[in-house]
């Protein structure tokens, strides 16, 4: 019985050790989340795209605040027509200058509305930043879990090999029936599979990772562990609903809004134009002064639908304000509920774990000792994996629950991780 013990015990001090570490470091191994998010600010498409949208918008505010250009103009009257106006010497030239002058705040409505736009494509790109930080520690996150499934599922194999070990001695022994062979082999053809679906979501999850980040070459392995944050017991922070990235930039829009219906109420007054030239007269051999002032006659456009249209479309702003508020208050109490759950889970979880593995040890010498059959050994290594997988997956989830305080924050997730 000694000789069955030893491997038996051997096994579960590797399965124990390595069963939350992470794989081996292959080629291209990602840095810490931190340094993965630092490097991702200039390759990462989606925020490339917002910071474009944001220069977009800055020469958008720059171009509010030019003035109409003058119009030059050159007209010559009077000319190769007949009896005196044969030829030209009886012509009438006359070059002038034309400049159309903004009435009714037009200009500073529109430098303000363009201003208001800009610190609306600010706060998107706020938004964006947040929403990518957490996207992103959730594909980090992902890829480790990924990993240590993959992990756990080799450690399966192996169990389930030892388990067959084990079985056959007893068989060649006359203890067991032959039937117990199979049923063994049958559960590492089980594990096997379990294998292969665990390195393709590992292969996807890295994927994912990389595509997030741009990153040439791919990723292919976590160097610094990011589910160990979820181990430290930390105190949730305290979020006001009005600071969230959703809600600011919700208000920025309905300050957009606001300017764009002042920008239509301005363009209901008419603007003028003022001429002033100088006339050559041919026949007369003299030059001569010009000027005028027009304005269009607000008759029938004084631009009522358009303030009408702008005024409707703050309404809807002011409703959006409001609901991105209750948004974020229902967001940051699901986030800290699922937070304190998930921390619970992990504490409940590893003492699971503790207990399935003291179990499997004692249900396996049993076994070997004849006095316990084998679906009890099945059953008590099913019961140890699965205790290990709700340990990974209540670590994922507290780290999720973090990463999305972080987002409603407008912050990086977990800056103090190194």
């Amino acid at each position: 019985m000694s000789s069955t013990r030893w491997p038996l015990r051997a096994a579960l001090a590797c399965v124990v050790a390595g069963a939350f570490s992470s794989g081996p470091v292959l080629a291209d191994p990602a840095p810490a989340y931190a340094e993965l998010l630092r490097r991702a600010q200039s390759a990462a498409p989606r925020l490339a795209e917002s910071r474009a949208h944001v220069a977009q918008s800055e020469g958008l505010a720059r171009q509010a605040a030019v003035r109409p250009n003058p119009t030059l103009s050159l007209e010559v009257e009077n000319f190769a027509g007949q009896g005196p106006f044969k030829g030209g010497d009886a012509a009438e030239s006359t070059a002038s200058v034309q400049q159309a002058l903004e009435l009714g705040g037009k200009r500073p409505a529109r430098i303000a509305a363009g201003r208001a736009e800009l610190e609306v494509a600010r706060a998107r790109a706020a938004m964006v930043d947040a929403a990518f930080a957490f996207d992103l520690a959730q594909a980090y996150a992902g890829a480790e879990a990924a990993d240590l499934r993959f992990k756990l599922a080799s450690d399966a194999i192996a169990l389930a090999e030892e388990d067959l070990r084990v079985t056959r001695a007893l068989v060649e022994a006359g203890k067991e029936a032959e039937l117990r062979v199979l049923q063994a082999r049958s559960v590492i053809e089980t594990a096997r599979a379990q294998l292969g679906e665990a390195q393709a979501e590992r292969e996807g999850a890295f994927a994912r990772l990389t595509a997030l980040t741009g990153d040439d070459p791919p990723i292919t392995s976590i160097a610094v562990s990011l589910l160990a944050h979820a181990d430290r017991m930390e105190a949730l922070p305290a979020v006001d609903p009005i600071d969230t990235p959703a809600y600011l930039a919700a208000q920025a829009e309905r300050e957009a809004a606001a300017r764009r219906v002042r920008v239509e109420q301005t363009r209901a007054a008419p603007d003028v134009s003022v001429s002033v030239g100088v006339r050559r007269l041919a026949g007369d051999d003299a030059t001569a002064l010009v000027a005028g002032v027009s304005a269009p006659f607000p008759i029938f456009d004084r631009n009522r639908g358009a303030i009408s249209a702008s005024r409707a479309e703050l309404t809807a702003a002011e409703a959006r304000l409001g609901a991105a508020r209750l948004d974020a208050q229902a967001e940051i109490a699901s986030a800290l509920s699922k937070a304190e759950a998930a921390q619970t889970r992990v504490a409940a979880n590893r003492q699971a774990e503790a207990t399935a593995t003291q179990a499997y040890r004692l249900t396996r010498l049993g076994y070997e000792g004849g006095k316990l059959p084998l679906v009890e050994v099945l059953n008590a290594r099913r019961v140890l994996i699965e205790a290990r997988d709700q340990i990974l997956n209540a670590r994922l989830e507290r780290l999720t629950a973090e990463a999305a305080l972080a987002r409603l924050q407008g912050v990086a997730p977990f800056g103090d991780h190194p």
